[in-house]
């Protein structure tokens, strides 16, 4: 029970979190410049996995057996590394924008029109898909043994349980190609980014020159954003591959012991925290997104709050009379499983 609370309070924290960056980022003209648009980017990939993947985890701790038939089998792993995708790839394509902005800021200039930065988000996702498209063609529902108990279930895997060779391969690649790679390129960009800073640190002078010194300090708060956002994932991420590896290199015994249950939990857990966390890692070390959260926030409480108040034959006069052209433009919203009338906030 306690692991489904856990679910749930990441599910609501990062859902409303997420939804609010992106609404914050997207609302004005003047926040969209790179790192904003990626940081949207990255809010999208974690609420399609907060909406799919979350509540399907969370099921396999009420039943053994999978629940979900051979499409959901196919389907929910393809999003899962979809999204881990979107977030580690996002992470890196951040890390070289701070690169370019503070090692060579004179490039940056001809690629961070609007256009540029959508295509190359798009590209990201359209990578991140490709490569999740062998989990979705090799998942499938398989029959495995617990010899202590002589017992067999079915469950959701990417490999049948014979042969231990595949497991290995695929626990490896995907340990590479979404968690060690990465973050390994994003580690050279930071060391180029901290040996320029301090460059330039050491270069300004005491006095004067205010306008070169603030702009050093903003490029450093923007990079350490960042770095938080990749510490993050690293932390968050690495329990999950490490189980992952240990099921795989020990794929002929199914663990049915109770520290592996409980580090399994907990690493899974983990993995779906990193999904929430960004919003309020960017609401503690910014103070301009902190000010436009709390704005789009607040005037979405308020929208919400004033119209669940209207009794219901008032709400339908509402949405069905054109007439009512005072009001803002309104819209429908499915939260939860219910109808909530919101207008947009001005």
């Amino acid at each position: 029970v306690a692991q489904h609370h856990f679910y749930g309070v990441i599910s609501v924290l990062g859902l409303i979190g997420n939804i609010t960056l992106i609404k914050t980022f997207c609302s004005a003209k003047s926040t969209r410049n790179v790192p904003n648009l990626f940081m949207s980017s990255l809010a999208l990939g974690d609420v399609l996995l907060l909406v799919t993947c979350a509540p399907v985890d969370a099921s396999r701790y009420l039943s053994e057996e999978w629940l979900f038939g051979r499409v959901g089998c196919k389907v929910i792993p393809f999003i899962q590394l979809t999204s881990v995708g979107v977030s580690v790839f996002t992470l890196t394509a951040l890390s070289a924008d701070r690169y370019k902005a503070i090692v060579k800021p004179l490039e940056i200039q001809t690629s961070s029109t609007t256009t540029n930065i959508v295509l190359r988000a798009a590209l990201i996702w359209l990578f991140s898909l490709v490569l999740a498209i062998p989990e979705a063609v090799y998942s499938d529902l398989h029959t495995f043994n617990v010899t202590s108990t002589d017992e067999s279930f079915v469950t959701c895997a990417p490999y049948p349980h014979a042969g231990e060779l595949h497991p290995k391969i695929h626990s490896m690649a995907s340990f590479l190609i979404f968690y060690v790679i990465p973050l390994l390129v994003i580690s050279v960009y930071y060391t180029f980014i901290a040996r320029s800073l301090m460059r330039s640190a050491s270069n300004l002078p005491v006095e004067g020159n205010m306008h070169a010194r603030r702009q050093v300090e903003s490029r450093k708060r923007l990079a350490k954003t960042v770095l938080v956002f990749v510490g993050l994932f690293a932390v968050c991420w690495l329990p999950s591959h490490i189980i992952y590896l240990y099921r795989s290199y020990h794929y002929s015994q199914v663990d049915t012991s109770l520290v592996h249950f409980v580090c399994s939990v907990v690493a899974r857990i983990l993995a779906f925290t990193n999904s929430c966390l960004n919003p309020f890692a960017l609401f503690l070390l910014s103070k301009t997104f902190k000010k436009q959260f709390n704005q789009q926030l607040c005037c979405c409480c308020r929208m919400i709050l004033r119209h669940s108040s209207q009794s219901p034959t008032h709400y339908n006069t509402r949405v069905t009379s054109v007439r009512s052209t005072h009001y803002s433009m309104a819209s429908l919203s499915i939260i939860n499983g219910r109808q909530i009338y919101q207008e947009d906030c001005v």
